[in-house]
């Protein structure tokens, strides 16, 4: 007799079919997987003997075969020990073959017995719904299992529950769905901020069109702090974005408790970031911070410290809003549509426009410093602003009056303009484009087409600052973004003035 069990393989956040075969059979005593298992998977045999031990059964003295099919596709992750258990009780005649063929399931098995989480149980979730089967998963992935839809979820907290509930001894309520909680006054305030008003600005501008920003500034002139503001500026997720990056993180094993995300993403990564943990990739492939972000916010402090080639490697996702990771037995992409908040020093002192404490190879040293960051990563970033030192009579005033709350008012306006306006004018089944940042080509061109008096500008503007093709339509997008924060359907001479200045200017 051969059991089988449906579950998943994942390359991205897309989920392939997985049938686990188990058969046993006269010979010699063996326990055997095969289909490409990696160290993880093959370990399970260990893991299964032990939880059916645990509660008081004993695998026969036969052959015991498990196949993981389709046999050419790489087979990872502690997700299999589940499915192959419940193959082995079937086989075993313990749970009824009918009833387990309605359902798939992942889950990795305790000593004891217990279930313990896996990542991509939502991904899985939503397979089964699309393929019209059941999920069993373990109790702490239940929450995020809920949130697929119309499917009937079985999560039970020991493997002696599973059995028992299809033997009709105990029922498995269904798991409700969980949601991330909203801490009030979680999030740094933007009036804890004195002075920089004009690093504010840009900041606002930056929330209200999810344009890339960089701030350039001495140490202690609070780039670090404005950025760490910037979440509390933007809106929340709608519920399409929300299960888009809660997959990512449920893939990475990163949903805390099985909630559903609702809060855009913060990551910040240390400088000392290699390339996959950025970009995404290692031994399975996994998300990286910039698809970590997605949806959110990916700030780099200290931006010319990254290595090059990690740097570089963001260029490609932040024009298309997606990473893809190349190896030799395949491709995975992952969602990146991330906001670069970027902070760095004019130089490697930090002090090149202070002449007592420059040291004495400025400005030659901001130049070299500054070419640690190419030309065309520099082209994709929006809003260039200086932040200066504060001055200590700016650190003795009263604390500002405009809080998060109030900017994050006027962001979420913004942003209501820019989605009514691009779901009027995307055509069904293109792209979903929601900001000002995501507008290229014709439909750029539409929605930002300057006045007459303000297309002079920048036409006399790109020529004398050599801007590129992309420098020249995100001035475009900017000066869209602030006119719809003034409520104005035109883009004035005023706007595209305001978009120019926050171009990047060559080191002195």
């Amino acid at each position: 007799m051969v059991a089988r069990v449906s579950t998943v393989a994942f390359q991205g956040v897309d989920v392939l079919d997985i049938d686990v075969q188990v058969q046993m059979s006269g010979g010699q005593v063996a326990f055997t997987v095969v289909g490409l298992p990696d160290k993880a998977v093959a370990e399970s045999r260990e893991r299964v003997r032990a939880a059916l031990h645990a509660l008081g059964l004993a695998l026969p003295p036969k052959r015991i075969t498990v196949n993981l099919a389709p046999a050419d596709v790489q087979k990872e992750g502690s997700h299999y020990d589940l499915p192959i258990a419940i193959a082995l009780l079937t086989v075993m005649g313990i749970l009824p073959d009918e009833d387990i063929k309605g359902f798939c399931a992942l889950g990795e098995l305790a000593l004891d017995g217990a279930l313990t989480a896996v990542a991509g149980t939502l991904p899985a979730a939503i397979h089964a719904v699309a393929t019209d089967r059941g999920l069993i998963c373990p109790a702490a992935c239940g929450g995020e299992a809920a949130w697929a839809g119309e499917l009937e979820v079985l999560a039970p907290r020991t493997l002696l529950e599973l059995i028992n509930h299809f033997k009709g001894t105990q029922v498995l309520s269904r798991p409700q769905p969980k949601m991330e909680e909203d801490e009030p006054g979680a999030l740094p305030d933007l009036a804890d901020i004195k002075g920089q008003e004009t690093a504010k600005r840009a900041l606002e501008v930056a929330a209200s069109g999810a344009h890339n920003l960089l701030m350039v500034g001495p140490p202690g002139s609070g780039k670090s702090m404005l950025a760490a503001r910037l979440p509390g500026l933007l809106p929340p997720l709608e519920p399409a974005e929300a299960l888009d990056l809660s997959m990512i993180h449920s893939v990475a094993g990163k949903l805390e408790g099985g909630r559903l995300m609702r809060r855009r993403p913060f990551r910040d990564p240390h400088h000392s970031a290699s390339l996959p943990a950025l970009v995404g990739g290692g031994v399975r492939a996994k998300p990286g911070e910039i698809s970590l972000a997605h949806q959110g916010v990916l700030f780099l402090d200290e931006l010319p410290e990254f290595a090059r080639p990690t740097l570089e490697a963001l260029r490609q996702p932040l024009e298309t809003g997606r990473a893809t990771v190349a190896r030799a037995n395949g491709h995975v992409t992952y969602p990146a549509r991330v906001q670069l908040v970027a902070a760095m020093n004019p130089c490697r002192c930090g002090h090149l426009d202070d002449p007592a404490q420059a040291c004495g190879r400025a400005p030659k040293c901001a130049a070299d410093y500054q070419s640690k960051i190419s030309g065309p990563l520099f082209d994709r970033i929006d809003l260039h602003v200086d932040v200066p030192a504060v001055k200590a009579s700016d650190l003795s005033l009263p604390p500002p009056r405009e809080t998060s709350a109030i900017v994050a008012a006027r962001v979420a306006r913004a942003r209501g303009i820019q989605a009514a306006r691009y779901a009027a004018l995307v055509k069904p089944g293109h792209p979903t484009i929601r900001t000002n940042a995501e507008a290229d080509g014709e439909l750029l061109e539409k929605v930002a087409a300057p006045e007459a008096p303000g297309r002079a500008l920048l036409t006399e503007a790109a020529d004398r600052l050599r801007l590129s093709a992309r420098g020249y339509h995100r001035v475009l997008r900017v000066a869209r973004t602030l006119a719809d924060m003034e409520g104005s359907d035109a883009v004035r001479r005023v706007h595209i003035a305001e978009a120019l200045s926050y171009r990047r200017v060559v080191v002195r």
